[in-house]
């Protein structure tokens, strides 16, 4: 009996987009939107800015929700598929891995590219946490806390970044507050330039009291914050804490999805090769201190890439907390204000919709690949719930030595 055997396929990031991000409240830009419709629409202009791709050359699916109930339940892959017009043949599934679960998505259906078992795939994330707080939908079992397998902290994110400035004595609130103003600085000096619009796609809002109305800008973001703003803030996790709502991401609703592809189904069809991804990571810490995770899963990744720190040009790093990314810049030997560090600012000024997140991250570190053809390799890498981080490498085509410019 013969056997035929399948080379390893490269896999490339052809686009991502994403909805506005928008405050998770009662009078948030989404508080009459339902969570799917976020994922159906940024879907729907995914696949419109592909026009080569064929829909039925869509192999996969696969949609990410922290919360997997009510209006993001229902195997949302393959809801948010049917919805958003693809044939009826294509299938889906949905992924949980609380803030990685975008990332997830993409290194999952990566790995069937890889293998040769898919040739296109649709992957990203969902949380309308106004719809579905963090938490409101779990019952984490009992046993975590009374059999002392987790400390009681680990619950609740903000204690464990808490916990952090506890642990390490150099994060300390100064270095906290500085970077989050510098966060602010940086998204707002990019909206400016024209770095962030690119990836939005507008949506539709109704509102049964203000009527129809456009969302076409993130919604948290806080221009022109100061050191002096952030001083007299209250510490909400712990009294006499360091971590406050300004050097924390905010609640937030939002989707974001990216079209993944082989390299030589991107070639057939014309798509453009934004990334070659070429390794990824996931690791565990200790769930109370959650926001060391991505320093161990970059070592990993780094390591399975046969890289090192210094060979990477352009970092984006979820700002789930600001000590959590001070946490890791420490880790990794990086100073505070380095320019390869979201260059376009983060989480803190943006938002963090947990499951979408991923994909905001891979989006604009293939936007930062454009500008910079000097920068050979970059990283996407984020804390996540419960103890762990991920950490994806990726290669910019743009640049002279890279896989695609070789091919």
């Amino acid at each position: 009996m013969s056997t035929s055997r399948r080379t390893v396929q490269d896999v490339v990031f052809v686009d991502g987009v994403r909805t506005p991000f928008g405050r998770a409240r009662p009078d948030g830009i989404y508080a009459h939107t339902r969570g799917d419709d976020l994922a159906v629409k940024a879907t729907r202009e995914l696949l419109r800015r592909s026009p080569g791709l064929p829909p039925e050359r869509v192999d996969d699916v696969a949609l990410a929700a922290t919360s997997q109930s009510g209006d993001q339940g229902l195997t949302l892959g393959r809801s948010v598929a049917v919805l958003a017009g693809l044939p009826r043949t294509v299938p889906g599934f949905a992924v949980d891995r609380m803030c990685a679960g975008a990332m997830t998505a993409v290194t999952a259906t990566a790995s069937a590219i890889m293998a040769g078992a898919q040739q296109v795939a649709v992957a990203g994330g969902v949380e309308h946490m106004g719809h579905h707080p963090m938490g409101a939908d779990t019952d984490p079992n009992p046993r975590f806390v009374a059999e002392r397998l987790v400390d009681s902290s680990a619950l609740v994110m903000g204690a464990t970044a808490e916990n952090l400035h506890d642990r390490y004595p150099a994060l300390t609130k100064d270095r906290a507050d500085a970077y989050a103003v510098r966060s602010q600085q940086r998204y707002a000096a990019a909206l400016a330039a024209g770095h962030i619009s690119a990836d939005l796609v507008s949506i539709a809002l109704r509102d049964p009291e203000r009527g129809w109305g456009l969302a076409t800008a993130d919604e948290p973001p806080r221009p022109g914050t100061t050191l002096a703003d952030l001083a007299g803030l209250a510490t909400p996790f712990r009294p006499g804490g360091r971590v406050t709502a300004a050097t924390s991401a905010p609640l937030t609703d939002g989707a974001a999805v990216a079209l993944l592809a082989s390299s030589e189904v991107a070639s057939e069809l014309a798509l453009p090769a934004r990334m070659r991804l070429v390794s990824y990571a996931y690791a565990g810490v200790d769930p109370e201190v959650m926001g060391i995770g991505p320093v161990p899963a970059t070592e990993k990744a780094l390591r399975l890439a046969g890289l090192g720190i210094e060979d990477i040009g352009l970092i984006e790093i979820n700002e789930a907390f600001a000590v959590q990314v001070l946490a890791f810049l420490d880790g990794m030997g990086i100073e505070d204000e380095d320019p390869r560090v979201n260059p376009f600012g983060g989480a803190i000024a943006v938002g963090h919709p947990l499951a979408a997140s991923g994909v905001r991250l891979m989006s604009q570190l293939a936007r930062s690949f454009a500008l910079h053809p000097e920068v050979r390799y970059g990283i996407t890498t984020m804390c996540v719930g419960l103890g762990m981080g991920g950490t994806v490498v990726w290669e910019n085509p743009h640049h002279h030595g890279s896989t695609e410019e070789q091919a």
